[in-house]
């Protein structure tokens, strides 16, 4: 996650076979809190998934216990000296931080022809971020040749991606209430640590990250064209057919 952030581009590779699902489903896992490597293999996993057809587009919400990720436009005189876990991987960028009060977004997403562009992509990661931030009155923006979203000066949003078969992985960090300490002992995505900020610093916020969890995915819909799965049809048992032994408890 870096300024200039060029995207993982290794190996986007062959055109994937013809998929067996239903196209423009996006299905969502709300992780909770999550160890990274645990997030990281289970991306992994789905991108195999992803490639063979036998899932459809997924979307990763999550937040990390403290960790530093680094990725491969970190320069080994820049590692970050910290007191948590560094983690070294294969999107583009440089180092970032994860934490608690951060929320993180994974695209498990396969990139259709006509979008096969992986600078398309991180413009369209932003696009989201900047119309989430507008829901709660708050101006985001871009900076010519530093991917991210922005507030004014500082930045809010770090995006790094990584691609296999134009099957997308890695993706965004949110800082809505995050340690910005945490920054403090390297140069976050190449910059001075003090550019980071969080989102409760420019508008009040409610507690935890589920509004902005609700959000993200309605934007990712919106700009990726992607739809939710119905909801499961509720039936409505018939007389005599309620069971006597789960009954609600109501008010005496």
């Amino acid at each position: 996650m870096s300024n200039s952030n060029e995207p993982d581009r290794s190996n986007p590779g062959p055109e994937p076979e013809a998929r067996a699902h239903a196209p423009g489903t996006l299905e969502v896992r709300q992780l909770s809190y999550t160890r990274y490597e645990d997030a990281w293999k289970l991306q992994k996993e789905l991108v195999a998934e992803r490639i063979a057809g036998k899932i459809g587009d997924v979307l990763i919400l999550t937040e990390h216990e403290d960790v530093v990720t680094v990725g491969r436009g970190t320069k080994r005189e820049a590692w970050p000296q910290v007191d948590f876990p560094v983690v070294e991987v294969e999107r583009g960028g440089e180092a970032t931080y994860h934490g608690p009060g951060q929320l993180v977004a994974y695209p498990i997403f396969e990139l259709p022809p006509g979008r096969r562009d992986l600078h398309r992509y991180l413009r369209d990661l932003e696009e989201v971020v900047i119309r989430c931030l507008a829901e709660v009155e708050v101006s985001g923006s871009r900076r010519a040749g530093a991917t991210g979203v922005w507030i004014g000066d500082q930045k809010v949003c770090s995006i790094g991606v990584s691609a296999k078969q134009w099957v997308t992985y890695h993706g965004f960090a949110l800082n809505l209430r995050s340690n910005l300490n945490a920054f403090r002992n390297f140069k976050p995505c190449g910059f001075d640590p003090g550019v980071m900020t969080n989102l409760d610093q420019h508008t009040d916020l409610p507690p935890g990250s589920l509004l902005f969890q609700v959000l993200v995915v309605k934007h990712v819909c919106e700009v990726f064209g992607l739809e939710l799965p119905p909801a499961p049809k509720v039936v409505d048992p018939g007389p005599g057919e309620w069971d006597p032994n789960n009954l609600p408890i109501l008010p005496s």
